[in-house]
């Protein structure tokens, strides 16, 4: 009964660490990084650890997506920048195909995906349509990477394994340009790209 109770402790603690790093905005370790950790530092059941970390991450996902609706469309950006991103909406809208799949194919790569669900929350778009392919890609992810670094972990010796900081120049600079990358989107002016194909500014 106190194994079972630790080992439940121990999921919650994961559950909760995964869930907090995917509502930050930015500047978040990767949670593949810290699911792999996970995995060689105490030898979890991968499938469950993918599982259980990919369900937290897309909730965390979600609610961050949320926030941007809430906080960022909302209240911090002008009603013609709105109207603007609500191009992109009716477009996605009316092909949820497409939203479906290209969600799916990224939550398959190691990629942050914070500034995409920042960019989705604010086209207001309902949330379930990225939810289900962003779990799925997650789980099969998370998996790859904690069983590949089990078996490298296992073929090197502990002390071999040395971890670098996440806060380095690459990390720090990926962030920034995701973040420039968000501002973008809401610059573009989408009526004029999807009627006439022309990238232009909104002025």
């Amino acid at each position: 009964m106190h194994e079972l109770l630790h080992t439940a402790f121990v999921f919650l603690i994961i559950f909760l660490v995964v869930f907090l790093l995917n509502v930050m905005p930015a500047f978040a370790p990767p949670t593949w990084s810290v699911v792999s950790f996970i995995a060689v530092r105490f030898s979890s059941n991968i499938v469950i650890l993918a599982i259980l970390a990919a369900v937290a991450a897309t909730l965390g996902r979600l609610l961050l997506a949320k926030l941007s609706n809430v906080i960022v469309r909302q209240k911090l950006i002008r009603e013609e920048t709105r109207k603007n991103i609500d191009v992109v909406r009716t477009r996605l809208e009316s092909n949820t195909r497409l939203t479906f799949g290209l969600f799916l194919f990224y939550a398959f790569s190691p990629l942050p995906s914070n500034h995409l669900f920042i960019a989705y929350g604010l086209t207001a778009l309902k949330l379930k349509l990225i939810a289900i392919p962003f779990l799925l890609g997650r789980t099969v992810s998370y998996g790859f990477w904690a069983f590949t670094a089990s078996g490298i972990a296992g073929m090197l010796s502990y002390d071999a394994v040395k971890s670098k900081s996440f806060f380095g120049f690459y990390f720090i600079a990926t962030q920034i340009f995701g973040l420039l990358i968000v501002w973008i989107f809401t610059r573009i002016d989408w009526q004029r790209l999807f009627d006439e194909k022309e990238l232009r500014w909104r002025k």
